[in-house]
């Protein structure tokens, strides 16, 4: 029989042992343990019969058919699971800790692997993310307009030895209609949440956490409502960087991908640019005109960005310069300095 750990344990164990995710390939993909490995017993086809004998005949033939599928399939998974031991130890999880990750671990421990499950499986993992969100956090916001550089500013600001978390980064893009440009393929929703609150469970509650100003949207992917909820609230520093640094570094970005790349960034925001200044856009592109074409944008952008009133601006630093290394040595000393005026802003 093999040993079921709660889902704190299995965390902690996972950090040195690798983690045998057995659900299928469609289940993986849809979310899954940071770090995890599949090893489905089923492939998506297979699942779904077994599911319909099951629906249809009951659970004893439902377990036999899962065998029938199994049976050629199991010296693979011993081979792959040991490929992936560390001395020996592997972790396993299935959606709620049964049948699946139990038979697994069972066949690993016969052939003398030393295998161990998550209780209540990946369900139960899903419920501790959901509530790492509610958690209070001291946050502190930085802001700008596109263009200001946040994302850089924000690696500097790690550098000087404070928490960090980039939103954009763990989703893969940067948030505006240019944002999927030169990233990976954006996790899903489930996926990101799971990425998101390992980072959170990394970091220290009593000492402040940057993040960047965001929508609640991020691409295809959403900033969980517990911690949305808490960043609407919590102080913004903001960041002024003069326009016409900001569309040197746009087209510093973006002037490396292609025209036709560009055009279409452009195109899903039509209808917010106008016809006209549209038309300005396409027209400068194909020109070559990547600076005008940034300058028009930023209009749009900017105008977006000021619109929301709700922003609890508790202070702003105006560089002449896009310099991130600069402007996060002055938004750190000015959040040190004034720490008990901006804690009123919440």
């Amino acid at each position: 029989m093999s040993l079921s750990l709660p889902v704190s344990e299995f965390l902690l164990a996972a950090c040195s042992l690798p983690v045998i995710d057995v659900r299928s390939p469609a289940e993986f993909e849809k979310g899954h343990l940071p770090g995890a490995h599949n090893i489905p017993l089923f492939s998506n086809e297979e699942r779904a019969l077994v599911g319909t004998k099951y629906k249809h005949a009951g659970k004893d033939p439902a377990i036999l058919l899962g065998l029938e599928i199994v049976g050629p399939k199991m010296a693979g998974f011993v081979r792959e699971a040991k490929a992936l031991a560390v001395d020996g130890k592997v972790l396993v999880n299935c959606w709620r800790g049964g049948m699946r990750s139990a038979s697994f671990a069972w066949l690993l421990n016969t052939a003398g692997l030393e295998a161990k499950t998550l209780h209540k499986g990946y369900k139960a993992y899903r419920r501790k993310v959901l509530k790492t969100f509610d958690q209070p956090y001291q946050l502190i916001i930085l802001g700008g307009e596109t263009g200001s550089g946040k994302t850089d500013i924000l690696k500097q600001i790690a550098a000087l030895g404070e928490q960090v978390i980039d939103l954009e980064q763990l989703a893969h893009h940067k948030g505006s209609s240019f944002g999927s440009l030169g990233q990976k393929p954006q996790p899903g929703v489930e996926a990101f949440e799971n990425i998101f609150s390992a980072e959170l469970e990394a970091l220290d509650l009593s000492r402040r956490i940057w993040v960047e100003d965001e929508s609640k949207s991020i691409g295809r992917v959403f900033i969980p409502d517990g911690f949305w909820n808490s960043m609407k609230v919590s102080p913004v520093i903001r960041v002024e960087v003069p326009k016409n640094e900001r569309v040197k570094r746009l087209v510093r970005e973006y002037g490396t991908f292609t025209v036709e790349e560009l055009e279409a960034a452009v195109t899903r925001i039509q209808k917010r640019l106008g016809g006209l200044v549209y038309k300005q856009c396409i027209e400068a592109l194909h020109s070559g005109d990547l600076a005008f074409v940034a300058d028009l944008t930023l209009g749009y952008y900017d105008k977006a960005y000021n619109f929301n009133k709700e922003k609890v601006i508790a202070g702003t630093i105006v560089m002449e310069a896009d310099d991130p290394a600069q402007a996060a040595a002055s938004v750190v000393d000015y959040v040190d300095k004034n720490a008990e005026l901006i804690a009123t802003h919440k």
